[in-house]
């Protein structure tokens, strides 16, 4: 990637517990979408997630690291 921008990330996973996880901590470090509702294949294992991440705008837990 050239530039920071728009990242979408489809996130595929066991169950809602791990991919919840998964989104709260992308959440910590950038502006994320936070959809509360996953979906599922019928007659496939598992569960996903479409999350929207914006990496331009940073979190402030991570900047005040610097």
């Amino acid at each position: 990637m050239s530039e920071p921008g728009l990242l979408v990330i489809d996130v595929a996973a066991r169950d809602d517990e791990i991919v919840f996880a998964f989104r709260d901590v992308i959440a910590q470090m950038w502006a994320t979408s936070t959809d509360d509702r996953t979906t599922r294949d019928p007659g496939r294992p598992g569960v996903r997630l479409r999350l929207y991440t914006d990496l331009q705008q940073v979190s402030t837990q991570i900047g005040s690291r610097e």
